[in-house]
């Protein structure tokens, strides 16, 4: 148990919130409800402070609601978006809610017999219920146009000068009467989200006070950047996704390793649950010795293992230590074909048809003629460096020019050959 607004604010995930909401979470369990929307068949990093908001929130003793946007999802959110979204039809919406549903499990307890068990919500299944002149009646009339209108999103929309669908203009009135059906059904009566929320959000708290004559409240997180002012979640490669087929963990174990020192002492405040003592001494020992990438390493180690699991984050640290030669063949041998290939990116391959692999006399054969010269020009130079212990495949030291090659091919179709100290090259093995 903690005081959730206090967690947030040293944590830097607070930007504005409701008057009164603090008297109103120490007043016992309360209910809140976060909205993801369903773009996609999964979760990407950019959505990771709503989740971990709702984690808070729950480890806080109160009960985190996770709600779906399977109606809104239908119509897209006009929040300072240049344009309006493509709409998505019924089956590609219901396959989208079911892996979103899957990677929140991992983040909130949505187990029977807790009290503040998490629950996940779909706003589809009220919202279907409507037709549209039901709607228009019984909800429409309860907020003016003036007051849609005074809305930042909406004003930014109509000032760029690309208008605002009517379906658009909507939205914020279908995400207030979501607030208000949660308020009325599930006794929710605080909504989370992102500073980009704030107007819909209290379009809600509007929609409680005028249809219910009730209050709410509304609580915001800032949205992420980075310090260089580029988008937080974003690669050449695009989104990082929490989906292992998406971005492997490897690559997403990367990310987090690679982020600046500055980035890094704000996000393992926001992406993990380290308590302020510890992440606090380890910001002092990351200053005494920033080469060692402390922060970094921690970051990528509790992220990574909270969104895949520890044995991906295993896979992900021994595919980090083969590229600065501190692993084994072993290691090597453990790595699945994605990660492999994610690993030595960029890396010269040669091809190899298996027969002529297998008719191979010798190393100095395969590292030469076989593979077309593309590794050794020569045999000379390749028997020259074999003398001198500069050549490795699949991190085994070749010590004999005419040996045979007694290496296992990895993935029954690569070997990984190391020229010096830094010069990878895959040979692949063709069926």
């Amino acid at each position: 148990m903690n005081n959730f607004i206090e967690e947030l604010r040293w944590r830097g995930m607070l930007q504005d919130m409701t008057p009164e909401i603090e008297e109103h979470l120490n007043k016992g369990m309360a209910s809140a409800y976060l909205g993801f929307d369903p773009t996609a068949d999964s979760l990407h990093i950019g959505h990771l402070v709503g989740v971990m908001t709702l984690l808070h929130f729950q480890r806080a003793g109160h009960k985190p609601f996770a709600l779906v946007g399977g109606a809104t999802g239908m119509i897209g959110d006009p929040s300072f978006k240049s344009a309006e979204r493509n709409l998505l039809d019924t089956a590609t919406l219901d396959h989208n809610v079911a892996g979103i549903k899957r990677q929140l499990g991992k983040f909130l307890n949505f187990q029977q017999g807790a009290e503040n068990k998490a629950e996940l919500v779909n706003n589809y299944d009220w919202m279907s219920q409507f037709s549209f002149l039901d709607f228009i009646r019984d909800v429409g009339k309860h907020i003016t146009v003036n007051y849609m209108m005074s809305k930042d999103s909406v004003k930014r929309r109509l000032e760029d000068g690309n208008g605002l669908s009517f379906t658009e203009f909507t939205y914020q009135l279908i995400q207030g009467y979501d607030f208000f059906h949660l308020w009325k059904n599930e006794n929710v009566s605080i909504q989370l989200g992102g500073s980009d929320q704030w107007g819909n959000i209290v379009t809600g708290t509007e929609m409680i006070r005028r249809m219910g004559s009730g209050s709410a409240f509304a609580l915001t997180v800032p949205l992420i950047t980075k310090a260089d002012g580029t988008k937080f979640g974003k690669t050449e490669g695009g989104s990082v996704w929490l989906d292992p087929e998406k971005t492997s963990p490897y690559a997403f174990y990367q990310f987090w390793l690679n982020v600046s020192d500055e980035d890094a002492s704000k996000y393992i405040r926001i992406f993990t649950t380290l308590d302020q003592a510890t992440i606090e001494s380890m910001e002092a020992e990351h200053k005494q010795a920033p080469h060692l990438r402390i922060l970094q390493k921690e970051i990528a180690k509790q992220v990574t293992t909270m969104v895949h699991s520890e044995a991906d984050y295993e896979m992900a640290l021994k595919a980090s230590a083969i590229l600065f030669g501190k692993s084994s063949t072993e290691d090597l041998a453990a790595l699945d074909e994605r990660t492999f290939l994610q690993v030595f990116e960029g890396v010269p391959q040669v091809a190899i048809d298996r027969a002529s692999y297998e008719g191979t006399t010798s190393v100095l054969d395969l590292l030469a003629e076989q593979s077309g010269n593309a590794i050794f020009p020569s045999k000379g130079e390749a028997r020259k460096m074999i003398q001198g212990g500069g050549v490795s495949i699949n991190k085994e030291k070749v010590a004999d020019p005419n040996a045979s090659v007694s290496a296992s091919l990895l993935q029954n179709k690569y070997l990984l050959v190391q020229k010096g100290k830094k010069n990878y090259y895959i040979i692949e093995v063709d069926a």
